[in-house]
């Protein structure tokens, strides 16, 4: 595969909106479909926002009635702003599109850049993204001084992490030595080339999520790279090493048409 073509859109106090952004990654589809461009990978940070995947409940939506921009891609609701990576990568593939090998390859391209960074992540089966992975249940702490076997989040259905304070958290998760999630992956694929992508948590605010279920994962919760590596890490640190991770595991794909089994008449 040959390699992406980065286009740096904004950060900092020249961060996108995300409809602008959104905008922009319609017009470079077009040109994609049309080959008048090569692959190309938008990177960008948004000014807060929530956005919201075709498969978000009510339930799992803002308390407070803070605006949610529902979007065309998958997944469910999640939360970008300051001190996340945002990455959009255009590119065109063999169709029929197998969306599972896209996503693997931009999460092995981001655990690749963590690891250079100095934190070890990995996939958690069944849920996309890359994650920090928590303590044996059995070694966690306990929340709210009670036993994780009555953990409500995981047998009560109608349980609200937002409505129980800070021990439930999403963005304590950490604290509570549970599996977190630092980054988030949600896309679209129309006329075989793909859109939106990927979100890498450097060093947000990440109570912004507190207000949500991020995710649609009540019993999880979010990281950063810089608190689960204890120091000051920017967005100018880990822009060149995400670029060229996510440039070597493109470089080294063989893209293949998604398998289709053919059915006896």
């Amino acid at each position: 595969m040959s390699e992406l073509r980065f286009v740096r859109l904004g950060f900092g106090e020249e961060a996108v909106e995300y409809q602008e952004a959104w905008q922009k990654q319609r017009e470079v589809h077009a040109a994609r479909f049309a080959d008048e461009v090569p692959d190309t990978c938008l990177l960008l940070e948004h000014p807060p926002v929530y956005t919201a995947g075709r498969r978000t409940e009510d339930s799992e939506r803002p308390l407070d009635g803070t605006p949610v921009v529902d979007v065309d891609r998958g997944g469910k609701i999640t939360w970008h702003g300051p001190g996340q990576l945002v990455g959009y990568p255009i590119q065109k593939l063999p169709r029929p599109v197998d969306v599972v090998a896209h996503v693997r390859r931009l999460e092995e391209a981001l655990i690749r850049a963590c690891a250079e960074l100095g934190l070890g992540t990995t996939r958690i089966e069944g849920r996309s993204g890359v994650w920090v992975l928590g303590d044996p249940v059995e070694q966690r702490p306990a929340i709210g001084g009670l036993s994780l076997d009555f953990d409500p989040r995981l047998s009560d259905p109608e349980f609200d992490a937002r409505l129980n304070g800070p021990e439930y958290a999403p963005s304590n998760a950490g604290q509570r030595r549970e599996d977190r999630k630092l980054a988030a992956i949600g896309i679209r694929v129309a006329k075989g080339v793909t859109m939106h992508g990927f979100s890498l948590n450097v060093n947000p605010d990440n109570t912004w999520f507190d207000r949500i279920v991020p995710c649609g994962i009540r019993d999880a919760g979010v990281a950063s790279l810089a608190n689960e590596l204890g120091r000051d890490v920017t967005i100018e640190e880990v822009l060149p090493v995400v670029e060229k991770h996510l440039n070597a595991v493109m470089a080294e794909s063989v893209l293949t048409p998604r398998a289709v089994e053919k059915t006896a008449v």
